[in-house]
């Protein structure tokens, strides 16, 4: 019955994506032409007066592709009786939803109608990589110069559907390698996409609660999970149980977690990683093998990284293009 039901969910969660075979990377060329430099402006924008923009928004494209595909599902806000994504327990934590709002603005007073809601947030987090890759205070100047960019394919349209219920799909920093593996295969996500897309986590800030787990209360003969630096333990420690697991307390997710570098597999090797899924990554031949490399690499890290986001974020799923990226037409 176990596995019935197991195969049973697999299939309703592969039921709701799809190829994106239709998407193309001049899709707005004729019908909106200056697209992707108006969501750059606004996504610029927002991080001059915010740091904290890039993780958010990379964070939030993620957690969007991972529930019925990239169909911005993830902005649309509760209504009545039904409670949305973005209201589900893993995602109570997302913010800068402003910043895809004030991009829709401006997209539409260009070019109306034309551009869904899931574009430009496939779009928001290919911009949030780029500033993430700048550590230069003349930062608003510089958003295309050197650092790692891609050809965003377009044409996703927007969903119809955002339940609450639907986030227990995502993958919990508490998972371990074989189910991270199973989570991103569901998706048609290979290992190597796992341990690409996973360096997302060189950006941005993690709650205490996301690795609580791992520094109180481990298991039932030690307090403090043994495969974590003791110093970096206790630094964690000193940090959340001091401030009594306050609803803002947590850290950086690495020390230049304003820069998107290879900086995240640098830190499972010395076993300062945050999450167990972090971790988790050195528990399986393969992808230890490929954390090394991007380790090694930033070159390595950031061509597998392009080449995975570019995969997911070209798993489909919506129906219509939102007038308002909050609600539905």
């Amino acid at each position: 019955m176990a596995a019935m039901s197991a195969l049973l969910t697999s299939l309703l969660i592969l039921s709701n994506f799809s190829l994106g075979t239709s998407l193309s990377s001049n899709y707005y060329a004729k019908t909106c032409p200056n697209v992707e430099s108006v969501i750059r402006k606004a996504v610029r924008d927002a991080a001059t007066r915010d740091k904290k923009v890039p993780a958010a928004l990379l964070r939030m494209h993620f957690h969007d592709c991972f529930i019925r595909g990239c169909d911005a599902s993830v902005l649309l806000d509760s209504k009545g009786k039904n409670t949305a994504e973005k209201d589900g327990p893993p995602n109570v934590s997302l913010h800068a939803f402003y910043v895809i709002d004030n991009a829709k603005k401006a997209v539409e007073a260009a070019c109306p109608g034309i551009v869904s809601c899931a574009d430009i947030l496939a779009l928001a987090a290919r911009d949030a990589v780029v500033l993430g890759s700048k550590r230069s205070m003349f930062l608003m100047f510089l958003v295309q110069s050197g650092g790692p960019s891609w050809d965003v394919p377009k044409g996703r349209k927007d969903g119809r559907t955002s339940k609450a219920s639907e986030t227990i799909q995502l993958p919990a920093p508490t998972f371990n390698i074989s189910q991270l593996q199973q989570s991103f295969a569901h998706r048609g996500l290979s290992l190597e996409d796992l341990v690409a897309l996973s360096g997302g986590h060189t950006l941005g800030f993690s709650h205490c609660s996301s690795f609580k787990n791992r520094i109180h209360n481990f298991n039932s003969t030690t307090d403090v999970d043994p495969s974590i630096h003791p110093s970096f333990a206790a630094s964690l420690r000193s940090t959340c149980l001091a401030k009594n697991n306050a609803k803002n307390a947590g850290v950086p997710m690495d020390p230049s977690s304003t820069s998107f570098d290879n900086t995240y597999y640098k830190l499972i090797f010395q076993q300062k990683a945050l999450f167990s899924s972090d971790k988790a990554l050195l528990d399986f031949p393969k992808s230890k093998n490929l954390a090394m490399k991007f380790a090694s690499s930033k070159d390595a890290f950031t061509k597998a990284f392009i080449k995975s986001m570019i995969k997911m974020s070209s798993i489909t799923g919506g129906q219509e293009v939102r007038k308002d990226c909050k609600v539905v037409n």
